[in-house]
């Protein structure tokens, strides 16, 4: 009787031992807080369970690592990697952290879409975001064929972006972004909208490429393009070629030279509006929500020219006849001459 208690007596110091150890082994692999400070985690595509952990020894973000791949095993993680850009927050325990890696829950980025003034600058500002690279997003939107399920090609292609700031998943493909930019144009495009663009007689596109030239004559005081595409629209009323030095500039591949010459203008290019009348194949630069509005709201004036200040303060003057902008023109040369602009 006494050798069975002895017996019941030390199976329960054994089970109390064994609990204790298992206790103590869930609280310091499963429950035990062990994300040593807040770390953002990117892990890539085909990326390895030794990659991560580098990638997480090169953050210090852990407390304990042997205990983070003892529980990453027994979860059979390193089976069930999956791509994206995760959130460590101090005090999460390895129980959290691999549950959240497993089931794939990344945090979104916040990325705001610029306007550029060439696609390529459109493709490094974007890709600079997202684990796709530049000539990932390049390759695509410099192609007719790629961008026909879009509705679009690379000439019309800037039409497409409506520049402001969206959420996206890190690791969506570069085809994925421009499904999701194909989508915002949808929904910026209103009823609202095109119902103003057909009153002005032109398509959405239109309206695109007219704002980019706005946007490129008017750069620096946003309040001057409603006006200057009220201009513009009473020269395609008329059939008046648009004369747009910004068009000229795109033509020559140089948006930033400080002064047109009558040689530039002579430039044969479609893009070329002292040569062609009517409007360009596509826009000029990537133009801002406020330059395509300019346009839908465009200032119901009479003017037809237009001449920058000679103070070389940005603004413009506007004229309604020839006499008038040859006045302003020679104003503003004499400026560029003795300012020495070439």
């Amino acid at each position: 009787m006494k050798k069975a208690f002895k017996i019941l007596i030390l199976l329960l110091v054994i089970i109390l031992i064994v609990g204790c150890f298992s206790a103590f082994f869930l609280y310091s692999n499963f429950l035990k807080n062990n994300v040593s400070n807040d770390t953002v985690l990117y892990i890539n595509h085909n990326s390895s369970f030794d990659a991560i952990m580098d990638s997480l020894k090169k953050n210090d973000a852990l407390v304990n690592y042997v205990s983070f791949q003892r529980i990453s095993k027994i979860k059979k993680y390193e089976n069930n990697i999956k791509s994206g850009r995760y959130k460590l927050k101090k005090g999460m325990n390895n129980r959290q952290i691999v549950n959240m890696l497993i089931s794939g829950n990344q945090s979104p980025i916040r990325v705001y879409i610029p306007s550029t003034y060439t696609i390529k600058n459109f493709c490094i500002a974007v890709a600079k975001n997202f684990e796709f690279s530049m000539e990932d997003l390049y390759n695509i939107v410099t192609n007719s064929d790629s961008l026909k399920k879009y509705g679009f090609n690379k000439q019309t292609f800037a039409a497409m972006i409506i520049p402001d700031t969206y959420e996206f998943y890190w690791n969506i493909s570069a085809d994925e972004f421009l499904q999701r930019m194909k989508k915002e144009y949808d929904n910026f495009w209103t009823e609202n909208r095109l119902k103003k663009a057909k009153e002005i007689g032109l398509t959405k596109i239109d309206v695109s490429t007219l704002a980019s030239i706005v946007q490129a004559e008017q750069g620096m005081h946003p309040d001057e393009r409603p006006i200057i595409a009220g201009l513009y629209l009473n020269r395609l009323k008329k059939g008046i070629p648009l004369q747009a030095d910004p068009t000229v500039l795109f033509a020559i591949g140089d948006p930033h030279k400080t002064r047109v010459y009558l040689e530039d203008t002579k430039i044969d290019s479609p893009y070329n509006t002292y040569m062609y009348k009517g409007l360009p194949p596509g826009p000029i630069l990537i133009p801002e929500v406020r330059s395509i509005d300019a346009v839908l709201n465009h200032d119901k004036n009479n003017y037809i020219f237009m001449c920058a200040k000679e103070d070389f303060s940005g603004y413009h003057h506007f004229s309604t006849n020839i006499s008038q902008h040859t006045y302003y023109a020679n104003l503003y040369h004499k400026a560029l001459n003795e300012a020495g602009i070439r």
